[in-house]
């Protein structure tokens, strides 16, 4: 990204001024130069694309992990309030609904696990279904997977897979309401049957992680997070079902679209507003799919717990936290000095609510709500603290960030070599795929160093623990 065609407004924000004769919202860009000259300038056509959108309430925004993506950049994110003829966009919020991280805490040291690290590599490997079209034990038919898109994590833990206190550290504690199964298409339910408790492909992982260092002790004190302490780490989604319902509902909002006169800088940016009847199906839709990823990752959080307990007896995993980076929430935030009730659009951010709000766990509401930044295979993660007067509707970036396409890493890593390459640093990788481990090399993405750097730099987040990678489970 040319830094000219921007002004900097802070050491860490920029904005995109207008052009003559340009109507649009405000474009604000958070991120240090580096990251920003990193991105490549399509972030920037997107993002101003979404600032031209109706409805929208403050800026257009970019996370330090922006890059481009499919309608909105990833890192986007865009607040709309539906009493001004605000939308919802499925471009906004990402195909694969309520993407995101599970993160659990053990009670084992890096010395625990050490002498058996690959043997525990080999059995999650074993246990959890990774990659293209894998499916787990689970086959369930349309009104089981109806239960699931109403219930979600909450479902989960009502079949067996975990414990009720799981829920209280989970976004929504474990289920969101407004979701309405009838609104996703058969083919979609049909993509999901026995696909539930998979971690799919792409940049998805289950991560055996350890606390390498502390940056913020109250906070991790609160998180329950020591130095040398085993973590462990699941970044996946809605699967097949997300997907679908992504694909299915951009038809239908390009349309409505058309219908209700909204002009679109960019078709991949089909949206409708959000009061129509095609705005609430794709919302009662999308929530289904949230609650089907929630229910995912509870699921795969029990499969990794009981794997621990058959190489490690005496292991217990409580989960930290678990936040979505894929959504559309419904949100009050403070606007011009006044309350406002909005639809926030994360694609590929996550939400950071800071010190005292009412929704986190009583254990963090003093420190403010568990951010996992996850980093690109073979760096290493953070562990952040949502921070007071967040001013990107309590936003946060949500990884590292692609630097280069999987096809440009596909011309310059080999799967094997970097398997290789990992081993001889002590990180052990487990993947069906050479080509899946080729697109996600490390050197492919940003450094996750700078993006928490300048995460906490621009007062969305707070650095509070470094997590270093000992094995990935890789789709």
């Amino acid at each position: 990204m040319d830094l000219q065609q921007l002004h900097q407004i802070q050491p860490y924000l920029w904005t995109l001024p207008l052009k003559p004769g340009e109507v649009r919202g405000e474009v604000l860009l958070y991120g240090s130069a580096p990251l920003l000259v990193s991105m490549d300038d399509k972030v920037l056509e997107q993002i101003a694309n979404v600032a031209q959108l109706p409805g929208l309430v403050g800026a257009a925004i970019t996370m330090p992990d922006a890059h481009w993506g499919y309608g909105f950049p990833i890192g986007g994110v865009a607040a709309f309030d539906a009493e001004q003829g605000g939308i919802i966009s499925a471009g906004g919020v990402g195909f694969d609904i309520s993407c995101g991280i599970r993160c659990l805490r053990s009670n084992l040291r890096l010395q625990d696990v050490t002498p058996r690290l690959s043997t525990l590599a080999d059995r999650l490997f074993q246990t959890i279904p990774a990659g293209v079209g894998e499916e787990g034990a689970l086959k369930l038919d349309t009104k089981q997977l109806d239960q699931v898109l109403l219930g979600g994590a909450r479902w989960a833990v009502q079949q067996g897979y975990g414990t009720e206190a799981d829920l209280e550290y989970i976004e929504e504690q474990g289920c969101v309401t407004g979701a309405v199964p009838a609104n996703v298409s058969e083919l979609a339910k049909k993509r999901q049957r026995g696909e539930m408790g998979t971690l799919g492909s792409g940049n998805h992982y289950l991560e055996v992680q350890v606390v390498d260092r502390i940056f913020d002790f109250a906070a991790a004190e609160a998180f329950g997070l020591q130095e040398g302490q085993i973590i462990i780490s699941i970044h996946c989604g809605s699967r097949g079902l997300g997907h679908q319902i992504g694909t299915d509902y951009l038809v239908m909002l390009a349309k409505a679209a058309g219908r209700c006169g909204i002009h679109l800088p960019d078709r991949e940016l089909a949206c409708a507003p959000i009061k129509s009847l095609e705005g609430q199906q794709y919302i009662g839709a999308m929530n289904a799919g949230i609650n089907c990823a929630l229910a995912n990752r509870q699921i795969l959080a029990h499969l990794a717990r009981e794997t621990f307990r058959e190489v490690f007896p005496s292991s217990a995993l409580e989960t930290l936290f678990d936040v979505s980076h894929n959504t559309c929430k419904i949100e009050k935030h403070e606007v011009d000095g006044r309350s406002r009730l909005l639809h926030v659009h994360r694609k590929g951010a996550t939400r950071a609510f800071g010190p005292g709000h009412a929704s986190l766990p009583k254990r963090y509401r003093a420190v403010g709500q568990p951010v996992i930044i996850g980093g690109s295979m073979g760096t290493g993660s953070y562990v952040l603290a949502g921070s007071s007067g967040n001013p990107a509707f309590a936003s946060s970036s949500h990884g590292a960030g692609r630097a280069l396409s999987r096809h440009q890493a596909l011309s310059r890593w080999q799967g094997k070599q970097l398997i290789s390459e990992l081993a001889q640093q002590g990180i052990l990788i487990r993947s069906r795929s050479m080509r899946g481990v080729a697109e996600e090399a490390p050197g492919a993405y940003k450094d996750v160093d700078l993006v928490a750097e300048a995460t906490e730099q621009a007062g969305l987040a707070r650095r509070v623990a470094f997590l270093r990678p000992k094995a990935c489970v890789k789709g």
